[in-house]
């Protein structure tokens, strides 16, 4: 399928020289990075940007780099650079984990962890990590750079708070400094490439400190904060598994779509929870699942 709409096509060297660019033409102009997302909507015709500015080209927007107890992944970088970094698997593995979700090996050749979460679909399988480790999305405009915390990123399918003429230059996630377990569980039609019919994100820490975050079950991820204060503070239990999961219902908004029913949504985000938290605690001890192996 070709793309029809007339566009203006743009690729600055460095990073001031994108942000004048997007200043000018604004909401009608649309930056490329793996284009994953961008150049699908253009052929379907769900997007006509006046303007592409494509942001390979520019070196900074590359990096991946940790320092000062945190990790800034670049907006250029890709989830197979993710996958092969030594510092994401073993200090954030619930973003390694979530990353090797990511539809298939080609796309993740391309596509971006900061691409993935402007496109801002429901279920984008980037934001249970990066709501549970509380990262925050660096955002660059005509006047100054702001950071957004992940949390309040978000606004709606498909919507997020960046404002007209700026650009997302990069996620800066930081290193948990505790012992932790972690575990991604996504639920999809069949293996292989597919959009998620529920994800769920756990991250455990030593001091029974607890961060979970959904996908796919509303029309944006968000921590299911409910959950977190009722397991904050008291080790695992029978009984405690049982509360958390008949939380769930409170937390999420499922929809029934060609997919899956919301009826089967909130049951499986419930088993997918209480798997999660189990391999999370396990895994924090040295044992449970592999990291990578479905616990569904």
């Amino acid at each position: 399928m070709p793309i029809t709409c007339e566009f203006e096509y743009h690729k600055p060297k460095s990073l001031p020289e994108a942000i004048e660019i997007l200043s000018r033409d604004g909401k009608n102009a649309s930056v490329l990075a793996g284009g994953t997302d961008l150049l699908v909507w253009m052929k379907e015709g769900l997007r006509a940007p006046s303007a592409v500015v494509d942001v390979k080209g520019i070196r900074e927007l590359h990096s991946l780099e940790a320092s000062d107890g945190s990790l800034l992944v670049g907006a250029c970088v890709t989830f197979t650079e993710l996958l092969e970094s030594a510092v994401v698997r073993g200090r954030l593995p619930l973003l390694w984990e979530c990353s090797r979700t990511v539809a298939s090996v080609g796309v993740r050749n391309r596509a971006t962890l900061v691409g993935n979460i402007c496109s801002a679909v429901p279920c984008l399988d980037s934001a249970p990590a990066l709501l549970a480790y509380e990262a925050s999305v660096v955002v660059e405009g005509p006047v100054a750079q702001r950071q957004i915390p992940v949390a309040r990123w978000f606004l709606g399918a498909k919507q997020t708070a960046i404002r007209a003429g700026e650009m997302v230059s990069g996620v800066r996630i930081p290193l948990p400094d505790r012992k932790n377990g972690t575990c991604y569980v996504k639920l999809g039609r069949y293996r292989g490439e597919d959009l998620a019919q529920v994800g769920v994100g756990v991250l455990a820490l030593e001091d029974r400190e607890y961060r979970i975050a959904f996908c796919a079950v509303a029309p944006a991820p968000a921590r299911a904060t409910r959950i977190e204060r009722l397991l904050n503070g008291r080790d695992l239990s029978e009984d405690l598994i049982h509360q958390a999961r008949e939380l769930v219902s409170q937390e999420i908004r499922p929809i029934t779509d060609i997919r899956a029913s919301k009826e089967y949504r909130t049951h499986m985000a419930k088993v997918m929870l209480e798997r999660g938290l189990r391999a999370a605690v396990e895994r924090m001890a040295g044992a449970g699942p592999a990291l990578g192996e479905s616990v569904i």
